[in-house]
């Protein structure tokens, strides 16, 4: 079957979400006897999948990463086994080394008797592992293996990150929390952890690593000057995670130490930074340093600050049930809120998950909620972005009264970024044409035209969807989880219930106008 590129040439190669897997873990299987035959062996050399192509040029199939698997029908008569410079094996492993491959696995059945000398002799030349697969061993079954092998490391990862949570949560609810929090991340990363102040000294530290000098301890406080709120976001030679002037977060390496950078929240008065290094950057790393950020935000924040205990004080007011206005009196009249829905493109979130985003987004107060997060971040302190691997909803900025609108808000938007595809939509607060109607009047309005549906919560939001999705059956089923099936009868007793013509342009106008007053 022929092959479709569906990558640019301007693509930046990526590699998924998932542990890679170690070649030297697949070649121990001895189900599948492979034997490495050309290449360094290198115990660091890891695949992130298994990919079979039999193009004489496969660049344009790769994302970097994979064990490319091969019987070689690719391979011309003309080449044979030369071993001259050139040659069509030279330019089929350069490719492969440039698309960025991690090695060749070359089945010896049932095209070639034997793995072609000049292949081995290119593989060595370039620096590609090249493995031999034995006519008992099928493509699929070493692909296979390669997803068995992610599955027992995805399964570890997790296992690590958990106990390391729940480490660091205890750590935090001892009387010396700080340098506790900061021991279990030494521990947990196997390295160093110290947290800076706001005006760069180092407060505490723990943990340390054999050989590192003072080059690495200047390089790690650098760093955290990157992330540091009002600091020199564009200065370093680090990676952040933001595209922003003041990145959260920020990564290194310097002398083969990895390095981390973790800003502890944002806003006046904050400026504490986590620092973190390692001698290796283990999967699930940087989940656990967020999880440490995040507590370590909350126990060097602004708590300890008048506007924190007022914070504080009121949501402990409204745990205990007070009214929303009762609570408003305590914060800062001024500040304004905005609340965002998240959902991830994978597995249902948890607590480790959430904690992440909401360290991302600048906040800690994170819910989960089944398969959606939402966290409520002050506004203004940050522009918030779309966070790779989530689907977000973001509501307008509201005084703390209007917290349950913004969630209905944030829930709409939600629905709509899944149906359209997008990382991220806000809820739309400009000034319109119903602007000019009294909210009051509007409401009222809202209420007599929509009273025939009114105490079904199926159909009214059903219906707000599809008319918000300009009448797309499958994206409101998208949006709303369900049937498209579903959604047309939906829409059909509405339409029925209400004895109009959704046809209509106008009918659709001043029903949306309804819905949103109502």
């Amino acid at each position: 079957m022929e092959e479709t590129s569906t990558m640019p040439d301007t693509a930046v190669p990526a590699v998924p979400p998932t542990p890679p897997v170690p070649l030297a873990a697949l070649l121990a299987r001895e189900d599948l006897g492979l034997r490495q035959i050309a290449g360094p062996s290198d115990p660091a050399t890891v695949i992130h999948w298994a990919h079979t192509s039999e193009m004489a040029d496969p660049y344009p199939y790769l994302l970097g990463g994979e064990l490319l698997l091969t019987a070689g029908v690719h391979i011309p008569e003309a080449a044979g086994s030369g071993t001259r410079p050139g040659t069509y094996f030279d330019a089929y492993v350069s490719r492969i080394v440039e698309a960025g491959g991690s090695a060749l696995g070359f089945g010896v059945a049932p095209v070639h008797d034997t793995v072609p000398r000049a292949l081995v002799e290119a593989c060595d030349q370039y620096g590609l592992p090249l493995v031999e697969v034995p006519p008992r061993t099928t493509f699929s079954g070493v692909a296979r293996a390669v997803w068995q092998l992610m599955a027992q490391a995805r399964t570890t990862e997790l296992r690590r990150v958990t106990e390391a949570q729940q480490s660091l949560a205890a750590a935090a609810a001892r009387p010396d929390p700080v340098p506790s929090v900061l021991r279990q991340l030494a521990q947990r990363t196997g390295g160093r952890a110290a947290l800076y102040a706001p005006d760069g000294a180092e407060v505490a530290s723990a943990g340390r690593l054999p050989g590192a000098g003072a080059e690495v301890s200047t390089a790690l406080a650098g760093l955290a000057g990157v992330v540091r709120p009002g600091g020199d976001g564009g200065s370093g030679t680090g990676t952040s995670t933001s595209t922003g002037p003041t990145p959260s977060s920020a990564s290194d390496t310097v002398a083969g130490v990895h390095l981390a950078a973790y800003a502890l929240g944002t806003g006046t008065g904050r400026g504490f930074v986590l620092g973190v290094a390692a001698a290796r950057r283990d999967p699930g790393d940087h989940t656990i340093a967020s999880v440490g950020a995040v507590l370590l935000s909350l126990l060097t924040g602004e708590h300890q600050s008048g506007t924190g205990a007022a914070r504080s004080s009121a949501l402990v007011r409204m745990l205990l049930g007070a009214a929303p206005e009762e609570v408003a009196p305590l914060l800062d009249p001024g500040e304004r809120w905005i609340v965002v829905h998240a959902r991830p493109d994978g597995p249902a979130p948890d607590a480790v998950t959430a904690s992440a985003l909401g360290a991302a987004l600048g906040s800690a107060l994170v819910d989960v909620a089944g398969d959606v997060v939402r966290v409520l971040v002050p506004a203004g302190h940050s522009e918030l972005v779309a966070q790779p691997g989530w689907t977000c909803g973001v509501s307008a900025a509201v005084p703390p009264r209007e917290w349950g609108v913004a969630d209905t808000q944030a829930a709409r938007a939600l629905s709509r970024a899944r149906a359209t595809r997008e990382p991220m939509v806000r809820h739309g607060d400009r000034p319109g044409l119903a602007g000019l109607v009294a909210p009051a009047e509007a409401a009222a309005h809202a209420r007599a035209v929509l009273m025939p549906i009114a105490g079904n919560a199926a159909l009214t939001e059903t219906l707000r969807t599809w008319l918000s999705l300009h009448g797309s059956w499958d994206r409101t089923a998208v949006a709303l989880s369900v049937h498209r099936n579903t959604v047309r009868q939906r829409i059909a007793r509405a339409a029925t219930l209400l004895n109009t013509d959704l046809d209509d342009p106008d009918v659709r106008m001043e029903l949306w106008f309804a819905l949103r007053d109502a």
